[in-house]
């Protein structure tokens, strides 16, 4: 597999700023027993194929990266990098894979396998399902 990079300028690597933005509308999400609710409605970063946000903070025990790949499917993972800092990870457009924020691009696939850099292991993924309107992600 050929990896491809994200298009980040040193500094945005450097200091680890990931690409993938908070949702425009926080109330898009909420979390309760183990289990994320996105509703789709409110969440227009996932209407098209390659959208993503990130989610952190108000009671989520773990930062989660939620993506609609290429593929129309949605997949989320642990928002923590591997490798030493654990950084944030952005999706890359067209490859089915995610990229660390970080200068060594620690590339992992949507099966959270690493495909290039230092890390030793994957990352962690987790549980996704489509309820109408609702996307339930669910971190147990």
């Amino acid at each position: 597999m050929a990896v491809k990079f994200l298009n980040r300028n040193f500094f945005q690597r450097l200091f680890g700023l990931p690409a993938t933005s908070k949702p425009l509308d926080p109330q898009c999400w909420t979390f309760s027993d183990g289990k994320i609710m996105i509703d789709l409605k409110r969440a227009p970063e996932l209407k098209k194929h390659g959208g993503a946000l990130r989610l952190e903070g108000d009671g989520l025990p773990m930062r989660v990266l939620v993506i609609r790949g290429e593929d129309g499917e949605f997949y989320a993972f642990h928002n923590r990098c591997t490798h030493l800092g654990h950084r944030r990870l952005d999706p890359v457009p067209s490859t089915g894979t995610v990229q660390c924020c970080s200068v060594n691009k620690s590339t992992y696939t949507y099966d959270g396998l690493k495909v290039y850099g230092p890390p030793t292991g994957p990352i962690g993924t987790f549980k996704v399902k489509l309820d109408g309107d609702r996307l339930i992600v669910s971190l147990d």
